[in-house]
């Protein structure tokens, strides 16, 4: 069969609205909600679960996750090296953190002879002086640019306290 062929055969037509005397789609009613809890305040939306889903008082949201009180490798170490110990020292004991006691020691092998504890030694003050700030030389443009400002600056000044 080809298209026209049978005239009596029609497509269905698609309802179109009546529209008012304007011409103009009518207008649709508001829709009402309805809540089905009264006492439900609450907003619910991104970040506010309903109560019913929210975490308990001491519930967590990660229940196999890390535990209380369990500390990291770096609050270990770090109580571990400057926890205080007793040396002695000249005849008089002192109290000195095991980090320093820790130097120490490789000063003394540095000294009767152990070139990796003197190598570790000066590896470690290569690395701590490095990481102090370093004073730079200003070149003399950029001291004539600060000297240019400041003058600027005092003679505003005295210019507002005349």
């Amino acid at each position: 069969m080809r298209e026209g062929d049978d005239e009596n055969e029609r497509k269905p037509r698609r309802r179109i609205p009546p529209r008012g005397k304007s011409g103009a789609k009518p207008k649709s009613r508001p829709r009402i909600r309805l809540r089905l809890d009264d006492d439900s305040d609450d907003d619910v939306g991104y970040g506010k679960p309903p109560r019913a889903h929210q975490f308990k008082p001491g519930q967590s949201g990660n229940p196999k996750g890390r535990p209380k009180g369990k500390k990291n490798e770096a609050t270990m170490l770090d109580e571990l090296l400057f926890q205080r110990i007793k040396i002695r020292e000249g005849g008089c004991e002192r109290r000195i953190t095991l980090f320093e006691g820790m130097l120490r020691r490789f000063a003394e092998d540095s000294l009767k002879g152990n070139i990796k504890a003197a190598a570790f030694l000066f590896s470690r003050y290569a690395a701590v002086s490095s990481a102090d700030p370093q004073q730079s030389e200003l070149s003399d443009d950029d001291q004539a640019v600060l000297r240019t400002y400041a003058q600027d600056l005092l003679a505003k000044s005295r210019k507002d306290n005349k």
